[in-house]
């Protein structure tokens, strides 16, 4: 079993910041990929970046230049820094992790709530 906790989100002014972070711990080894998904009220969950083990990102076109995507495998830890936040960055931030020879596992959500 593998357990996730997040941290860091909240409440925020339009061109704020804020720092989530999401530990992996239990029955983990070697981490594969990990990132972070968003939900908004009314709408699907979508990626916003996610980190391969050797450090190659991708971003969601929307959150590109403002976000930064990072981890520390030795902790088993990915970090999204954001930066510039606007309201449509408002939603449920979801850490996603993906171990090498196991399933994929979420956390259990962590709202940002930027205010215009």
């Amino acid at each position: 079993q593998v357990q996730l906790v997040e941290s860091g989100g909240g409440f925020v002014q339009a061109g704020g910041s804020l720092r989530l972070s999401c530990a992996a711990s239990g029955s983990v080894f070697r981490i594969n990929t990990m990132g972070w998904y968003r939900q908004a009220p009314g709408k699907q969950r979508e990626l916003v970046a996610r980190i391969s083990e050797n450090g190659r990102t991708n971003y969601a076109d929307s959150v590109k230049g403002r976000f930064t995507i990072s981890r520390d495998n030795a902790k088993n830890t990915v970090y999204l820094e954001m930066n510039s936040l606007k309201p449509e960055d408002t939603a449920i931030y979801y850490c996603n992790v993906d171990p090498w020879g196991s399933e994929v596992y979420w956390g259990q959500g962590t709202q940002v709530t930027v205010s215009s």
